[in-house]
This record gives C-alpha cells, structure tokens and sequence, in this order.
C-alpha cells in the first residue's frame, strides 16, 4: 500500500470504494457479529468473509509494515480509514493480544522464522494469544515468578502456574515468561511462546463480580516447548517483557479512553444516561447541576486525554515505539473509565441496579456489569501503583526510594 502523504482525500477514495466492495452490508446491523472470532465465538458467513478480507488486505493491522502483512498505512490514513468505517457500520474484526502486545513486539524483536512462523495468523484473525504474566505469588513483583522450564536438549519442560490470564480458554498460543536460572532474579527469566494445545496445559475460568470469565488460571504440567520457540535472548526474557508492557499499556490506555474494555456496542454514552434519565431544565442543561459540573469536568479530561493519546501515537511513531510515557496514559485512561462508568450508573438512579429482568433493559444492565468490570482497570495491565512508580522513577527522574 502506497503512503498518500499529504493527499489523504486521494486514500478517503480507495478506502470508501474497497469497503463498498468488501464490506458485507448486512454486517452493519450486528456489530457485535463481526467481532465473533476476536471474542470466541462462532463467525457467521458474513463475518468471516470480512475477517479474511481486511486480513488479506493489511488493514486488520493498518499501520503494521506491509511486509510483515499489515496495511503500510500512515497514522493520518489509518485515522480515514477509521472514519470510513464507522460511516458504513464497519468494525475491525482483527484484534486482541497478538494485535496489541505480542505482534509489535515480535517485529521489533523476533527472528525472521518466527516472525514467518507467527505474524500471518495474526494479521488475518486466525490466531489468538494470551499472556502469561502474572502468578499466584509474583503479581506486582513480577520478577519473582516461579514457572520453570528446564533445559532438555533440544526442547524445555514448563511447569508451574499463571493467573489472570486474559482469555486463555479461547487462545492457541500463549506469549510465557519463564524462569530458566534459579540464581538470579531478572537475569534468569526467559520468554517463551507456548502452543496452548500441547499436553498438560490446563486452563480454569475465573467468574468475575460482573458475572463474566475473560481471565483465567492456566496450568503448565510438564509442558514440552521446542527451543526454536525461544523468543529473544536465553536469560534475557525481562528485557522483552518490559517492552511488551510498553505496548500493552499504551494500547490498553487508548481503549479506555474510547469506552472500558468488553463493553456493549451500543453502550450508554454520559450524556445519554444524564439527558435521557435526569433530565434537562427549561434552558436546555442537565437539570441536577452538581451531576453537570461532574460530567462537564469528566467530559473536558476525557476530551484532553484522547487528544493526548493522538498525540503520543504520534511521538511513539518517530521514536519507534512507545516509551514510559505510556504508563501515564494507562493510569489516566484507567481513572477516566472508571470514572465515566460510575457517573453512567448514577444517572440512571435505580435503573442503574438493575442484574437481571424485565425491569431493566438491556442497556441499564449492562452499565452496572461494565462499571463493575471497570474496577479492574486499574489493576489489569500494572496496577495504577506501579504505572506511577514507573512515571515517578522513567518520566520524572525521581529518586527509587527503595535505593534511599
């Protein structure tokens, strides 16, 4: 795909041609339809044959390097593409970890074979990954995992455990870190790709407050990993990993500006909730003026926060990724989230309690299910904690009190 520059009116064109003829129109009446293989369910017709097209064409990945199957596009013709889409009802069907984490961090480290190996399944939908990050005892303090994998010639054995891994129960391959040197904390970490139908892999469901399961316990039982899935340096895991949490943490923080993750499509706005439930005075405003300076306050930040985002995208392009600075988005956009949802919830009054039932419509349970499920946003991706220490300690330069 050529780079249109400055012509983006020239890109506008062939992006609304190609959609006229891709995009399958009775897709615009279902949006949750179109994201099935993303989310683990069964793809209708219609929407796998929209996967494939935009897998084929790069644009499920558009800003990726052409050569490694994304759509070569510049940031501004991504953003038109974007536009384009929303008009015709169209929703990316590419996406989840090996979209946002796994897949940058493979082009910007990953050797030739398993770039050739791992990237196209990426790129067309046909892969999904999960993360195993976190343990039982080895949350925040991450370095001190325990999962072993031990050297046996031409493969390693893995054993021991992750937790809160993010849909492992629909991933076929897991991005893992791993201690491979019992002697030494950061320097004997490794990270490996797991396929997650190997044997010995087990995976359990954890029911969250919101009575959903997108995170899991995952089991590693003598798990036999061929060496060639080593990603990165033997030893040197740690150092890919803070890179990876990079990506995470700024793509995490651009969607929780858009709305929290998992939310319904058609999920109540804050003005809707305001407008449509308390109601406006005879001047046209919010008729519960403390309720309209806090969703005015919110409205502003959120404005500014995304405006930041577009920004930092932008700065992360020239420097060739993101940088520490993205543990500032990830806070701000995890606060954000967690604050737009409580707001919807309030303006809905008792409407906003609502489970389950004919009292309650589909759009009022799901904004109590999404502002529970907000409160692990700022845990999920670095705890809030942690991104601070991270933006006291990388942005500001201030001294690691822990050294003191």
């Amino acid at each position: 795909m050529a780079d249109f520059g400055a012509d983006v009116e020239t890109f506008r064109a062939e992006a609304r041609a190609w959609l006229e003829a891709n995009f399958p129109k009775a897709l615009a009446k279902d949006p949750d339809a179109q994201v099935a293989k993303m989310q683990g369910r069964t793809e209708t017709d219609e929407a796998q044959a929209w996967r494939r097209a935009m897998g084929e064409k790069g644009w499920g990945t558009p800003t990726w390097p052409a050569e490694f199957g994304g759509g070569g596009l510049s940031r501004q013709e991504a953003r038109v593409l974007h536009e384009e889409m929303a008009k015709v009802g169209a929703r990316n069907p590419i996406g989840g970890m090996g979209v946002m984490m796994f897949g940058p961090t493979l082009i910007e480290y990953g050797t030739e074979e398993l770039k050739r190996q791992h990237l196209p399944g990426i790129v067309t939908g046909e892969v999904r990954w999960c993360q195993g990050y976190s343990e039982p005892g080895a949350g925040s303090d991450l370095a001190s995992l325990q999962t072993r994998a031990v050297d046996m010639g031409d493969h390693y054995v893995v054993t021991g455990s992750k937790i809160w891994t993010s849909g492992a129960n629909l991933a076929d391959w897991c991005f893992c870190l791993v201690r491979t040197d019992t002697t030494k904390k950061h320097e004997g970490i490794s990270f490996l790709l797991i396929d997650m139908k190997s044997p010995g892999v087990e995976v359990r469901p954890i029911r969250l407050i919101n009575g959903t399961s997108p995170f899991c316990e995952t089991f590693f039982t003598e798990v036999r990993v061929l060496k060639d899935q080593l990603f990165g340096p033997l030893n040197g895991g740690w150092t890919v990993a803070k890179r990876l949490l990079q990506f995470e943490r700024d793509n995490i923080s651009a969607g929780l500006g858009g709305g929290s993750i998992g939310a319904p499509v058609q999920a109540l706005t804050v003005l809707e909730a305001a407008k449509d439930y308390v109601g406006l005075d005879e001047a046209g405003r919010l008729a519960d003026h403390d309720l309209r300076r806090r969703v005015t306050d919110h409205l502003m930040e959120a404005r500014a926060f995304q405006l930041t985002v577009r920004r930092a995208a932008d700065e992360a392009k020239s420097a060739n990724g993101p940088s520490n600075a993205a543990s500032i988005m990830k806070y701000a956009g995890a606060k954000l989230a967690q604050d737009r949802n409580e707001l919807i919830v309030e303006a809905l009054g008792h409407q906003g309690l609502g489970w389950e039932g004919e009292g309650f419509s589909d759009r009022e349970t799901a904004a109590l299910r999404t502002m529970l499920r907000s409160k692990g946003n700022s845990i999920e991706g670095g705890t809030s904690e942690i991104n601070l220490n991270v933006v006291s300690k990388r942005v500001l330069g201030l001294p690691d009190p822990k050294k003191a």
